[in-house]
Formats: structure tokens, sequence, C-alpha cells
């Protein structure tokens, strides 16, 4: 691994190099209670923000908030209302709104999900989804795995909003469908295509002495589109550590290039998004440092329509993540190739699929003098069937890997839902799911070529309630046992399967759609801990809160987003506050064509650390300035 990554692929690339080495991962484990007070502040903006969306929604008619068709739940084309497992999808018009410069911004205002930043723009981050480590969510742009094989999650810092057209959220065990890492869930980058001919063009400025602008265009004929994206970024940032008042700034220059045509029954696609750049941070010793990275999937893909009730779709890609140190010649560099194929078949009640996933994986390292240059191949057979009868939606699948290491693991989810009435639907599902030890695991820093893959059991039930088409809401409780965790053993100091981790947790959701306003928001209660020494898991709040009002005024637009999560600790014991964080978002009609967009980050300028001593965004803003042509 490179000396001082802060700006990895991975996570928590930056926790292990710049912290002692008994943090060398984040599945470390500390004590650590919340203080009443505090708890107390969750719960009561918790009741007052649940309470406050029945008063003023219930006095609208219904209306139609439409279909949403999504793909990430079962790996083929379906309704998001006939959706077994909870799905939250961020749409084009909510990534507008938002201004986010990165994926994780985006994120932090999803309910069930934890970040956990090391300072500013660009810096590593981390994202806990329902309670699981960071390596435990599968993250995928247009379906091609981008979690790199060196070590932790993906770079969700790198990933400009501009690229993505929406982001589909799957939470709960996935490896049935997707293989190794799907333990918590899956979040699946859907990029911008050219659905119709368009032109957007954006230049922006804010705080800390940022700048951004973007190209975006996309064609569309009678056989095919062809469209193209290209987003660039840069800001002097600000001090990312506490004890010091260093600036270290960041750029990104990310495009998405995307053509497709038809033929006959088939429609071949191709696809590439890249981001790269340079980090600057500190080093463990406060020392200005700074890397290059770069980031890239590849994709050509094959749907065919073999029969009125038979399709096939061939995926083959490529992906990179690499990290190259700028004061010394450490890095790391992963690479993978893969093939994955499916055939699904629609019966009158049932829709039968069956497919096969083929990678070739290697992971390089060169950090303080030694490293390691790894191949992995993993092979990977699946079958899943989802079926409907009246009332009634199942959902089951098996996938049986092969992994060169690890030999062959066996995962699979039960998934069923019954309609009680018009309006309510009850739900149930089980799951078993996997993470292969990674490269950096097994031969990086105390890595350990003996470690068994993490094993996870899950179990959900939800009632969910639709008025009409306005109101939803929807109640959740989900459990997960991790088997064989993997942490820093201080006694031998390497990694060591020597955990469980147990977690529980409930969700809470509610949205309305106004004919001016959109409401939503979502409760999280849930408690993620190590269950053989009833220690909390790190970074995790047990209490969280999200709100988000949209309202239209004519052709202008004006949001705010609420997060208000509870207390966390982290490594040592750490104890981090609760905090609330409110953003304010509009958008400014100049025109048929022209747009002034502006975001207000942090509006009360809330003083919080999602990872101990790494320092948050102060108040600060941003506008920009936008041409769009249709």
């Amino acid at each position: 691994m490179a000396s001082g990554a802060a700006g990895a692929g991975s996570g928590d690339l930056t926790v292990s190099l710049n912290s002692p080495p008994a943090a060398h991962d984040v599945n470390a484990k500390a004590c650590g209670r919340h203080a009443d007070g505090e708890t107390m502040t969750i719960r009561t903006y918790l009741g007052a923000t649940l309470a406050s969306a029945m008063l003023f929604s219930s006095a609208f008619a219904d209306i139609s908030a439409g279909d949403t068709i999504i793909v990430t739940a079962t790996r083929n084309e379906m309704p998001l209302e006939d959706a077994i497992v909870p799905v939250r999808v961020i749409t084009r018009d909510d990534i507008e709104l938002s201004l986010a410069t990165d994926l994780s911004e985006l994120l932090r205002f999803e309910a069930g999900i934890d970040i956990g930043r090391n300072g500013g723009p660009g810096q590593a981050t981390s994202v806990f989804m329902r309670g699981t480590e960071s390596n435990h969510t599968l993250v995928l742009v247009d379906g091609v795995r981008i979690n790199p094989g060196t070590i932790g999650g993906a770079a969700f810092q790198h990933i400009a909003p501009e690229v993505i057209e929406r982001v589909e959220i799957v939470k709960g065990a996935r490896s049935s469908l997707f293989g190794t890492d799907a333990i918590g869930g899956v979040i699946n980058i859907i990029t911008r295509k050219a659905d119709e001919s368009y032109v957007d063009l954006g230049a922006g400025a804010g705080s800390f002495d940022t700048r951004s602008g973007h190209v975006s265009a996309g064609l569309r004929g009678d056989k095919g589109e062809f469209g193209a994206t290209v987003n660039w970024q840069q800001t002097d940032g600000f001090p990312p550590r506490v004890d010091s008042d260093i600036d270290r700034g960041y750029d990104n220059t990310s495009a998405n290039i995307y053509g497709a045509t038809t033929f006959g029954a088939n429609r071949l696609s191709a696809r590439h998004w890249r981001a790269e750049g340079n980090v600057e941070y500190l080093d463990f010793f406060l020392a200005p440092v700074d890397q290059d990275y770069e980031n890239n999937a590849t994709a050509l893909q094959l749907d065919t329509e073999l029969s009125e009730r038979g399709t096939s779709k061939l995926i083959v890609s490529h992906m990179t993540d690499r990290i190259e140190q700028n004061q010394v010649p450490d890095f790391v560099e992963s690479t993978r190739v893969s093939l994955d194929w499916q055939y699904s078949h629609a019966f009158e009640n049932h829709t039968l699929t069956g497919g096969v996933y083929l990678v070739d994986e290697n992971a390089q390292a060169l950090s303080f003098g030694s490293g390691f240059d790894e191949d992995t191949d993993v092979r990977a057979v699946f079958v899943q069937d989802q079926m409907t009868f009246e009332r009634q939606r199942a959902f089951v699948a098996v996938r049986v890997t092969d992994h060169e290491t690890f030999g062959n693991e066996t995962t699979w989810n039960a998934e069923y839902a019954f309609d009680l009435t018009d309006s309510w639907t009850l739900s149930a599902g089980l799951g078993r799911a996997f993470r292969a030890p990674d490269a950096t695991d097994r031969f990086g820093f105390g890595g350990n070529v003996d470690l068994d893959p993490e094993l996870s059991d899950s179990g959900t039930i939800g009632l969910r309630y639709t008025g009409g088409s306005r109101h939803r809401v929807e109640l959740e409780y989900y459990v997960n046992d991790i088997e064989d965790l993997i942490e820093f053993d201080l006694a031998t100091f390497t990694l060591q399967n020597i955990a469980e981790a147990e977690i529980r947790g409930a969700q809470l959701g509610y949205e309305y759609r106004g004919d001016a306003f959109t409401f939503r928001t979502e409760l999280v209660s849930q408690s993620a801990d190590n269950a053989v020494t009833g220690e909390r898991l790190l970074r995790r709040a047990e209490e969280s809160a999200t709100l988000s009002y949209i309202q239209n005024i004519g052709e202008h637009r004006v949001g705010i987003s609420i997060l208000a999560s509870g207390d966390r600790v982290d490594f040592g014991g750490t104890e981090l506050d609760s905090y609330v964080v409110t953003n304010l978002t509009g958008q400014l009609s100049l025109g048929e064509r022209w747009q002034l967009n502006a975001r207000i980050e942090n509006l009360f300028d809330e003083d919080y650390e999602t990872a101990a001593s790494f320092r948050m965004q102060e108040r600060s803003g941003f506008v920009e300035l936008k041409y769009g042509w249709k």
C-alpha cells in the first residue's frame, strides 16, 4: 500500500497509514457509549420531524408520481414499486438540485448510511451501510464492480455527480446476485445516457477558491445514441486535520463516454468512465504530501432478444484503481477483467434467470520498500426466479462462487411480499453473503495469508403503506450477524478472524409528493456491536434522521436537506459528538435555457467530525451558471 494514501480508492487507506498500527483496519473495535443528553437531542429531533411531516402533508389531493424502473434489486428491469427489498433511487433532478461535489455528499443524506470522511474534498471517504463495515458495500458503475482488489471500498470521493444519471441503493445482502463484498448492500451508479438529444453546460465557483465546469451532450436517433460528459473541479481546500492550519487542495477531471446501436434483435453499447487527478493531504506527522489517482471502468454490452420471452445480456468489462505517491515511489494498483452473462426467460407468472461470472484480477502495491503482486481468478454461476401470483411476490436466488484463494462459497436470497390490501404490503427476506479478504488483508501491513472469508446471515421484515400516489410510509426491521469478522490482533500484530458482529436496526420512512413540493424523512435506530466484547463498531451512529423538502416556485426550486446523526466512537475509544447539518439549495430559472444554481453547505456552521481529528466543512457557499438545451 502507498504510504499515507489519503485519496485512495479504499475509504480506509488513510486510516491504516496515518494512524498507529493498532488502527490498521476500520474493523478494529473500541469502547464508548453516548451521553444521555445527546441521545435525547437526536430522539427529540426524530419525533418532531415525523410529526411535522404528518401535519402539513395531509391537506392535498392525490396525483400520479409515475413509475421508476430499476435494475439492481434483481439484475432485471422492474418497477420500483414491485421491489421486495428496500431500494432508494437518487434521480438526476435530485443530483442537480443538490450541487454535490462527489458521490458521498449525495449518500450522506440517505438513512442507514454513515459517512466517515478524513477531511475535505478528495480526502479518503468510507461508507457504512446499515451498520456493516466500509468494505461490505459493493459499488457498481453501470453494473461493473469498481471496489478495488487492494483494500477497502470504492473511491466515493472521486465520483463526480455530473456524470451520473441516477443512483440505485439496494439495502441488504446481495452476494447471491453480485458476489463478494455485498454484505451491507449495493450502490449502482447509472451514468448519463443520450435518451434524447441534449446539450448541458455549466461553470461554478465557491468557498475555498473552488472552481468547476462541465460539458455534457448527447445525440439520439432511430438506430442508436451517443453521449459524452466531461467534468472538472479544482479547490484549494481547507486544513483536513483539526491539529493543523495547512490547507490541502484537490483536483478532479472526470469523463464518461457512451454509445449504442441497434441491429436486428441486438443492441450493442460501449461506455467508459474515468476520474483522475491529485489529492493533497497531511501524513501521520502532519507533513504536507500529495498523490495522483486514477479510477476507470470500461464496458462493452450486448443485449439480445432471443425469443419473445427470452433475453440475453453479456457484459465484458475492465476496471482500474491506481494511486501513486509523489514524494516516494509507493503505489497501489488494482485491475480487473470480467465477463458477466445472464439469460432471462419470462413465463406466465415468473421470470427465471441464470448466468455465469468470470473474473481475472491483479493487485499490486509497494509500501516502505516492500509490496506484493497477486493474481486472483473468480468463477461463479447463479440462478434466480422472480414470481408473481395475484397479491403475492417472491424472489429466490442462489450463487456458487469458486474463489481461487478461498474455494467455494454458496450465497442465497429468499424474499416474499404479500399485498394485504391495495395500500398495505407485508414483506420478509433472508440472505447469506460473504466477503473474500483482499490482497492487502493477506499480504499488506499486518496481513495474514490464512484469513477466512467474512460470512453474513441477515434477515428483514417490512411493512409498506402507499396512500394513493402521494403518501408513502415504510417500516423495516433488519438483523445481520457477521461471522469471522477480520480485526487487527495486537497480540500477534496481524489481521485475524477473531470477531463477530451483531447488527440490529429499524428504519421508518415517510414520503409525500404534492403539487408544488416533495417532503421525505427517514429515521433509523440501530445497534452495531462486536458480539464477543459488546463494544460498538466504529464510526456508526445508533440514531440518525434525514429530512429533505423541495419547493417548486413556478420554474424555480428551493430545497433544504437536514442530517441529524447521533454520536459514534472511533479508534482508541474516542467519542465523536452527535451533530445536525443543514444544506440549503436553490435553482433560479433565467429563461428557457439558462439557470443559476446555488448551495449553502452547513448553513448553521456546525462544528463536527465523522472521523476523529479530521475537520469537516464549515459554512460555505457555491454558485453555478448553467445552460441547457433539449
